[in-house]
Order: structure tokens, then C-alpha cells, then sequence
């Protein structure tokens, strides 16, 4: 673009200088102004008040209906044609419907933390090119070690496309026995009774409950606190090339809290003992700073002088 433009004008006079946050700030700017131009529609419409009270005094009324129940109630003796997924909707925004809960034995974060040695978890997420166009990404994890096992992106994901990824990232080497995700449309019915067939039983998060799965949760947003804010990305091959950039050290270098801390997969040689002058720097081993995605972040490390 830049190059066009010099032909129309005397780009010198134009040029200014600008910091890198700048940079970024205009793109994240221009993104919500397009963002708003292309969903200027409105959506679908909520359904009337009355409707909305006659479903809440429905579950009120009859704790042992769910919405499947409450819908078809709907359809077949009243002519009305609602979505159960619609009932549902409703039923969770009013917190005094009364409706029996079931009461787990255990608390979820318990069985997580009980099995997260055997357990990988799973998300996507989203990031915006240059050009405003959306690549989505997927990141599975280890509950237990924190490790990035495996990633990829895509334009266009496919039931498929997940479960190749799920297939390159459980191995016989991993003795995992859960695999924990939420309950997007891009995990069919078909892909989980897969899954299930080498061995690893799914777990859906409940509906917005996004603290069971907090694992990958906390993945995610280091991965877009450390790396993919300060990034825009020009492409699928550019987008990873830069989150695989970011995996050697998040596995390799960051130090994790929730470990001790620790790393998921330290080097050899980790941790470096203690010396017995706390503040004294190890005669001979001067410290090396190696820069991590071109300088965002750096790993610090001992290096001995040769003789």
C-alpha cells in the first residue's frame, strides 16, 4: 500500500513516526469500525415479555420439567413455537425460577485437580489478520504439567479439522484418560464418541461455566497477554509461525506459579542450585539474554566462559 501511495504523492512530507503500540492501537481500531460495519443488522429478536413470564411461571410451576418438556408444552397445547435451546435461555437469566438443581458429589475444580495428571484440555480462540479477516485456534493442553502438547489454526475449522488435531496430539506415549472442552458446535456428537473410542472419556464444561476449564482459560489469555497483543498477524502460516514461537518458551522458559514454581518441561540443568552468596552473581558464569519473538521477551541463562 505503501508503495502505490508513493506513486500518487511525495510520501516524505507524509511520513511520521510512530511507536509500536500506536501501530497496533490503529489496527484494533480499525477492527471494531469494520466489525461494526459488517454486523450493522440487527439479530434476531427476543421474544415477547408475556411469553417470556408464561415460560418462567411454567418451570416454576412444574420443577421437574426441563426445556425440552417446556417447549414441546409450548408447541402442542398452546401453538406456540419456541427452541428448547430458547427455554433454556430464558430459564437461566431468571435466578428465582425454582427449578431442582442437581447436587454434585463433588465439586468440579476437586475432580479436575484429582485428575489433571491424566487430563488435557482443550479451547479455541480467535485472532484478527491485517486485513480483518479471523483465524481461529486451537490449543490443547495438560491439566497437570501446564505444557502446551499441541496447537494449529485455521480459517475455517470442521469437525474433521478438530479431530485430526486431537488424533496428532494424543499419542500412545500420553496415558490420558480425560479430555475436558465446552460445549461449542465444532465438538459434534460423532467426534467425541471418537475420541472415546481410544480410551480418553469426554468431559463438557457446563453451559457458562468458563472456570471449568480454567486450565486452558489461563492458557489462553498468557497467550494473548505475552504474545498475540503485541502481534498482528498477516496470515495462517504467519499466525503460526509465531504462536509455535511462543510454545518453546512457554513450555521451555516461563516459570509457572501454579508449579511451585516451576516449568512444564524444563531443560537440562533446571533449576540452577542455589549459591551460598545470595546476591552475588556465579564467578566464571556470566549471564546471557536470548530474545524471544524478536525481542518481546527474553530468557535468562548462565553461560560458562571456555578456557
Amino acid at each position: 500500500m505503501m508503495v502505490l501511495a508513493a506513486r500518487l504523492f511525495d510520501w516524505k512530507e507524509a511520513l511520521i513516526s510512530v511507536r509500536a503500540e500506536i501501530f497496533t492501537g490503529w489496527h484494533r481500531q480499525g477492527f471494531k469500525l469494520f466489525w461494526c460495519w459488517k454486523s450493522r443488522r440487527i439479530g434476531r429478536p427476543r421474544i415477547p415479555k408475556d411469553l417470556r413470564q408464561l415460560i418462567l411461571s411454567m418451570a416454576r410451576d412444574n420443577p421437574t420439567w426441563g426445556q425440552a418438556r417446556i417447549a414441546a408444552e409450548l408447541r402442542w397445547k398452546l401453538g406456540i413455537q419456541v427452541s428448547a435451546r430458547t427455554v433454556q435461555k430464558y430459564l437461566l437469566e431468571d435466578p428465582k425460577s425454582g427449578r431442582r438443581q442437581r447436587v454434585p458429589s463433588q465439586r468440579w475444580m476437586t475432580f479436575v485437580r484429582n485428575h489433571a495428571k491424566v487430563m488435557a484440555a482443550s479451547d479455541f480462540l480467535v485472532s484478527v489478520t491485517v486485513r480483518f479477516r479471523i483465524i481461529y485456534e486451537l490449543v490443547i493442553m495438560e491439566a497437570g504439567t501446564r505444557r502446551l502438547v499441541h496447537f494449529n489454526v485455521t480459517s475455517h475449522p470442521t469437525a474433521a479439522w478438530t479431530l485430526q488435531q486431537f488424533r496428532e496430539a494424543v499419542d500412545n506415549e500420553q496415558d490420558y484418560r480425560f479430555l475436558i472442552h465446552d460445549r461449542d458446535q465444532i465438538y459434534p456428537q460423532e467426534l467425541d464418541r471418537l475420541i472415546e473410542d481410544w480410551g480418553v472419556k469426554v468431559l463438557k464444561t457446563p453451559f457458562r461455566s468458563p472456570q471449568a476449564n480454567s486450565y486452558c482459560e489461563r492458557l489462553i489469555g498468557s497467550l494473548r497477554r505475552g504474545c498475540l497483543d503485541f502481534l498482528i498477524p498477516l496470515g495462517e502460516s504467519h499466525l503460526r509461525r509465531i504462536v509455535k514461537d511462543w510454545q518453546i518458551p512457554y513450555n521451555q522458559a516461563r516459570l509457572h506459579s501454579s508449579l511451585g514454581p516451576g516449568l512444564p518441561a524444563p531443560r537440562p540443568g533446571l533449576p540452577v542450585p542455589l549459591e551460598e552468596q545470595r546476591h552475588q552473581i556465579p564467578t566464571g558464569y556470566p549471564v546471557r539474554a536470548q530474545p524471544i519473538l524478536g525481542g518481546l521477551h527474553h530468557e535468562y541463562r548462565l553461560e560458562k566462559i571456555a578456557a
